[in-house]
């Protein structure tokens, strides 16, 4: 996989489902952090590894959060390093909607449980973990986003998630 270009990553994934995908992921994130390719084909290779990370995960809350993370992290990382643009994936106010929706908790709600995460059962103490990996990338994406309400919330998620288990 390592030699193949980018036409032969989406060929060849296209029929892949499953687990198989998390090297074509890997593969593709790290073409796209490539600083030695123009900006076009580096989106290309987010696009793709984007791709491989939906189509790669089950529907149990730890895999869609896991997947949710790594999309967030990416997509954060574009619009940080090559900038943000009109397509969706790299629109910041597009990222922060889809954070939002991605959380079950609100920021109330999670820095009550957060308070005594020590004493709750285990399916709430992960529940919260997921909520902290689903917001890792907040303090990146903030500085790209114009004042108001989901700004003003996922600053709430910021100072929440310090006190996430």
């Amino acid at each position: 996989m390592s030699t193949w270009t980018i036409d032969q990553y989406e060929a060849r994934t296209a029929a892949m489902r499953g687990r198989a995908l998390e090297g074509v992921r890997f593969a593709a994130q790290s073409h796209a952090y490539d600083s030695d390719e123009p900006r076009h084909v580096r989106l290309r290779w987010a696009a793709v590894s984007l791709d491989a990370n939906r189509r790669g995960h089950g529907d149990d809350p730890w895999d869609q959060a896991r997947m949710h993370g790594q999309d967030f992290m990416l997509r954060t990382w574009i619009i940080e390093h090559l900038g943000a643009g009109a397509e969706p994936a790299w629109n910041p106010d597009v990222l922060a909607a889809d954070t939002l929706a991605a959380l079950t908790l609100d920021p109330a709600e999670a820095m009550a449980l957060s308070s005594g995460w020590g004493s709750l059962p285990i399916e709430q103490l992960g529940h919260l973990r997921r909520h902290r990996g689903l917001t890792a990338h907040l303090d990146r994406l903030i500085g790209h986003l114009e004042p108001g309400p989901a700004r003003d919330l996922l600053a709430a998620w910021i100072e929440v998630r310090k006190h996430l288990p």
